[in-house]
């Protein structure tokens, strides 16, 4: 397999268009190698295309100069929003395009971007797309399996990139948001310096959401233990899981709701540690670098935990017990009448975890 030499040969000032559409974990374990392309070429013009609810996640971020949106809306004015995209994209000069989503949306987008190399990965549908097709990740790190930060590192170290170390995932947290956390952590009790926890008790399936009376229990002993105040935080349309958690603590619970993802940053910016399920905002902490502690059921740990990995990350730990079927796709238990694969993990497991992490970090 020989690499392609497109990247060191692109000219100064190249623009370069990423399609990574969604979602919260996929965007932040791009940023390591956004760091390492602008780092290496401070020239290059990076602009990266996400979903509108996730572009928070790259605001800020040193090596995006431009954050693209694949058009907003439904039916007709959807239709006139990403045509009005099109024309900025081929309006814009891109030299190359880089798909690592490769849905029919961002197939589109690669198609009409304009740029001369339209780069993607050789199991993407509609190959003819692209005029360079980026062989399977694993073959060019030489490695059995990889974790998706080194996933998506790998196509740009196949077409140039020098490779290198792959560094930990960032978001960043601006002034306005940080002003808006030290005011509701005021609004929830919490006097500034006082430590607290993020505790993220929600999950994308039930395959990978551990139990109310687990987190409950969780809080109970970082407020009553090692003297940190719990908050818990969910998602929109998530506020049940939040209430199971109150009713399995048998008393109110501090939470954090209804907050974008800017905010959300801000909160976890600031907490001593972070407590959930596998889930984005698990990956939030990472990149924030706070200490972490996620529990994982149905999905693949080594290919979707905290980054850098655990066993080279003294902030982090992974919860998980062994079961012969994972990993599994997580819409529903294929195995058991209940996930087992979550609901197995102890609350003496997790709070072992949390134990370590808070030791080994301050």
């Amino acid at each position: 397999m020989n690499p392609v030499s497109l990247l060191p040969d692109l000219p100064a000032g190249a623009r370069i268009l990423i399609l990574r559409l969604r979602s919260i974990g996929d965007i932040i374990l791009l940023t390591p190698t956004l760091r390492l392309l602008k780092e290496w070429r401070p020239d290059l013009r990076i602009s990266v295309m996400v979903e509108s609810r996730f572009r928070e996640l790259l605001q800020g971020n040193p090596a995006v100069e431009e954050i693209l949106i694949p058009g907003e809306g439904t039916g007709a004015r959807n239709l006139l929003s990403r045509l009005a995209v099109i024309r900025e994209l081929r309006g814009r000069g891109f030299s190359l395009c880089m798909n690592l989503h490769g849905g029919p949306t961002s197939r589109l987008f690669t198609r009409w971007s304009g740029a001369r190399w339209r780069v993607g990965f050789a199991h993407y549908r509609g190959a003819s797309l692209y005029n360079i097709l980026i062989p399977d990740a694993r073959t060019i790190l030489n490695q059995p399996s990889l974790h998706t930060a080194e996933h998506q590192a790998a196509a740009f170290f196949y077409l140039g990139l020098p490779r290198t170390d792959i560094p930990r995932a960032q978001i960043f947290s601006g002034e306005a948001q940080s002003a808006w956390w030290d005011a509701k952590r005021d609004s929830l009790g919490i006097a500034g310096g006082e430590p607290y926890a993020i505790v993220h008790p929600t999950a994308s399936y039930k395959t990978k959401e551990w139990s109310a009376e687990g987190f409950a229990r969780i809080g109970d002993y970082l407020a009553s233990k090692a003297r940190i105040t719990p908050i818990y935080s969910c998602g929109p349309g998530e506020t049940s899981v939040l209430d199971a958690v109150e009713k399995a603590s048998g008393a109110p619970v501090r939470r954090l709701e209804g907050v974008s993802l800017a905010q959300f940053a801000a909160a976890v910016a600031g907490a001593r540690l972070f407590v959930g399920n596998d889930s984005g905002p698990a990956h939030m902490a990472a990149a924030l670098a706070r200490p972490v502690v996620v529990i994982f059921g149905s999905s693949s740990s080594p290919i979707w935990g905290p980054w850098p990995q655990q066993s080279s990350n003294p902030a982090a730990r992974i919860v998980q017990n062994p079961f012969d079927c994972n990993p599994c796709p997580g819409d529903h238990c294929y195995k058991f009448v209940r996930p087992e694969c979550i609901l197995s993990v102890t609350f003496d497991q997790v709070k072992d975890a949390v134990e370590k992490v808070l030791a080994q970090t301050v």
